[in-house]
This record gives structure tokens, sequence and C-alpha cells, in this order.
């Protein structure tokens, strides 16, 4: 028999799959947040930091967010760019730590809130015992920018893992981080479920043994998610 596609799961299937898990792991870039557009202004104010005669607009990024990590995605970019000279590592290190900190700043001014659902989503699993992660790409510092001007202070306190790109050896669509986060858990990864917005996260959370529900971000919205549980709007599963 076919595996039905994953738009075509209802809304209550999809719900009952999510409530009946013990352990809900999170993205973060795209999946809590919208945050990709936000990444790219940052770069972009990088660059000029820098004198780089770089511009990253809205279809290049599109591109570029193929390749997983900030300072591997400035190297790739760089390698392309085959008329200039190459960016030494510390080029690279100096231009994501200024990129990082305008982040930091641009998600502090309150202008990329939490994707509809996702905080009602967390109180509400959090009621039902569930076990909450983090499996990300992204750094540690990226993670406390947007989630204590979302959730607090104290946001690290509602999840029982969290595991950042720099933490692992691969990133995304390696499984790394989620082996790392279930071994944290101490949950079969079949009694987990994934959320994730990108082709190259829900391959990493399969890979890891991971169902995964797919929430459609803005820049990953034209993706193949064929290997995914369900694609839902994160504000139905939470009602």
């Amino acid at each position: 028999m076919n595996r039905p596609s994953p738009s075509a799961i209802t809304i209550a299937r999809a719900r009952q799959m999510l409530e009946s898990a013990r352990a809900l792991i999170f993205d973060v870039d795209g999946t809590l947040a919208e945050t990709e557009e936000v990444h790219r202004r940052a770069f972009n104010h990088a660059f000029v930091q820098m004198r780089l005669d770089w511009r990253w607009g809205r279809t290049v990024y599109r591109q570029l967010l193929k390749t997983a990590g900030g300072k591997e995605r400035i190297r790739a970019f760089d390698r392309s760019c085959r008329s200039q000279q190459s960016l030494s590592d510390q080029d690279i290190i100096e231009l994501h730590r200024i990129k990082t900190s305008r982040y930091a700043e641009l998600i502090a001014s309150g202008d990329c809130p939490l994707r509809p659902g996702v905080e009602a989503l967390l109180v509400s699993a959090r009621r039902r015992g569930q076990r909450l992660a983090i499996a990300t790409t992204t750094s540690l510092e990226n993670i406390d920018a947007l989630l204590s001007t979302a959730l607090g202070n104290d946001w690290a306190a509602r999840f029982d893992a969290i595991v950042a790109g720099d933490e692992v050896a691969r990133k995304k669509p390696a499984p790394d981080v989620y082996l790392e986060v279930l071994k944290r858990l101490a949950i079969p990864a079949s009694n987990c479920l994934a959320i994730e917005d990108s082709h190259n996260g829900s391959v990493a959370a399969s890979l890891a043994g991971i169902p995964v529900v797919i929430t459609r971000s803005v820049y990953f919205d034209d993706e193949d998610f064929s290997e995914a549980l369900a694609v839902k709007d994160l504000a139905e599963l939470s009602l």
C-alpha cells in the first residue's frame, strides 16, 4: 500500500502523532521563527563592515541556505567568486562574529516574533508531560538571542536538551545534532517527533530514525518533503 502524501494527512491525525510522542524536538531557524531574513540582513551588514562588495539578495540567499552553517555559507560564496582573492579562515571568523552581533541586535528589536502557534505548542506539550528539545545548525548565541527575547531569560529551562551545530562534527543534513539530542534525552528515536522546515533538516532527523512533521517557512516553501510524516501549519496543530 502506498504511503499517503504528507500534505494529505489530516490535521486530526497530525495532532494525534504530535500528542503521542514522548519528546518533541524543534529546529530553530524557520521553524520556531522566520529568522532567515534577519540572518540575511545581518550578513549584508557584516559585508559592509568588512568592506566587501558582496550583497546577498533573497534569491541568492535561498540558494546559499542549501549549505548548512553561517561560516560554511560564507566560504561557499567566497569560492564561487573565482575572480576575487579567497578569504582567510580568520576573515571568515571575523565576518561571522560581526554578523552574529548584528543578528542579536536585530532580534532584540522585537521584529522577529515566534511563529504563530509555537508558544502554545510548547506550553501544551509541557502540560502533557512531553520532553522538549532543540536540534539546530545555528549557534547557541543565536538561539539565546531569539528565545531570550521571545520567551524570557529563563527560556532554556523549558528544554531538556539543546544541541547546536557547533557542538557536533557534521551539520544537517547529517544526523549528528539529532543523534546527540537522542543521547541526552535517552529516549528511542521512534518515540520522538522532529519539527522542521527544511529538506536538510527533514533528512537529518530521518537519518537519525526520528519521524518528522514539516512546517513550511518562507525560504523553504518549495522543497520536497516526501520523507516527512506530515506537512502542517503549527498554528493548526497547537489548537
